[in-house]
């Protein structure tokens, strides 16, 4: 096969158009984009649309629709001549589009591929991309199609301020425990990441309550199972007044959530954990970071799953355009694994209105430090 650095990636012009339609001919029996239809693209603006040649010739294309408003790139076509099909061209053409969406600040690719095209299949998913639902009838010959998805803008190892190991919780109600134990182990490389320890805090820092189920954890509650455990945990709430009450329709609900919440602010005050009734700023949780603290804070799924439910994710680094989170919750039905939930990218300004639950706009985190062992209770 002919090498690999042998091709040359660039944005394709005017000038490629019967290039275009050639490869789109020898490569579609069916829903094939018109000649009309590439000149539309090519004079969009915003969407990627890349050539991939050698000596002059064109030898694929890949196209990214970019819409505004959205973290989602979509790779709307992508084909190679069939005399280099094996040759990896596809796969370092899909790496390039991958690049440039990363660069238009896209944080994951999505791809409808038909069910039937198996070697498609097996491409998307050597170069990373996961199948997370399907679409019948999709196409002109009534095939069905996958949909799948990547994260393509990943945060580069020397750019991690700290290693976090994640942990998947264990249970639909302990996203707090698993939170707080992804932080306090990556101050601690000898914290055991156990369900043990995952039920015993969640027994210490439960509201006993929730909308459905089983109760969710108070950040009062973390920070005294942290403090118990050897950290130096501070809370942060812009509000004094009982937590999640609201999402409760029961009065006698309400009434023993309100009871928890002051035993825990009375347990607080008598430990010394900080309490600090306060709004929580971007620049805030970025300056906790800089100075080695843990940072697990309270979000709302709405722009995960579509539920607002509270969650509880480990904030592990940022940068100039992205919080990344571990997040605990790793969701079978979707098809995640681990690498889904790990240093997941979430634009700050998403980050700005995930970071804000409920009518009231609660917004919550638990720093910790790792004290002195020597001031570690026996």
């Amino acid at each position: 096969m002919t090498p690999l650095d042998d091709f040359s990636y660039r944005t394709a012009t005017r000038g490629d158009l019967e290039s275009l339609m050639a490869i789109e001919q020898a490569c579609f029996s069916a829903d094939r984009i018109s000649l009309r239809s590439f000149r539309r693209w090519l004079a969009s603006s915003g969407n990627i649309l890349l050539v991939a040649e050698r000596d002059g010739l064109v030898l694929g294309y890949g196209l990214v629709v970019c819409n505004k408003g959205t973290r989602l790139a979509r790779l709307y076509s992508l084909a190679v001549l069939p005399a280099m099909r094996g040759s990896g061209l596809a796969r370092q053409l899909l790496t390039a589009l991958e690049a440039n969406a990363a660069r238009a600040n896209r944080l994951f690719m999505r791809l409808e591929v038909a069910k039937p095209n198996s070697a498609a299949i097996r491409l998307y998913e050597h170069c990373g991309y996961r199948v997370f639902g399907e679409y019948s009838d999709y196409y002109d010959d009534h095939s069905d199609a996958l949909r799948m998805q990547k994260t393509i803008r990943l945060i580069q190892s020397e750019q991690i301020h700290r290693p976090t190991p994640w942990y998947q919780q264990t249970t639909e109600f302990t996203c707090g425990p698993a939170a707080l134990m992804m932080a306090m182990a990556s101050l601690d490389s000898h914290f055991a990441l156990e369900q043990t320890v995952e039920l015993d805090l969640w027994r210490e820092a439960t509201t006993i309550f929730m909308t459905s189920g089983h109760g969710g954890c108070h950040p009062v509650g973390l920070a005294l199972a942290a403090h118990r455990r050897g950290f130096e945990a501070a809370v942060y709430i812009n509000t004094d007044q009982p937590l999640f009450v609201d999402g409760v329709r029961s009065a006698k609900k309400k009434a023993i959530m309100a009871t928890v919440h002051d035993q825990f602010v009375y347990q607080a005050q008598r430990q010394s954990v900080a309490l600090h009734y306060q709004d929580i700023s971007q620049h805030q949780v970025e300056q906790w970071l800089q100075e080695g603290l843990g940072v697990v804070i309270l979000i709302s799924t709405y722009r995960l799953d579509g539920k607002k439910s509270p969650h509880w994710v480990t904030v592990t680094t940022i940068d100039e355009f992205c919080f990344y989170v571990h997040d605990p919750d790793l969701d079978d039905k979707q098809h995640q694994r681990p690498i889904d939930c790990q240093y997941l990218p979430l634009a700050r300004d998403d980050f700005e209105k995930m970071s804000s639950f409920g009518s009231g706009r609660l917004r919550t985190a638990v720093t910790l430090r790792r004290r002195d062992a020597s001031a570690v209770p026996g």
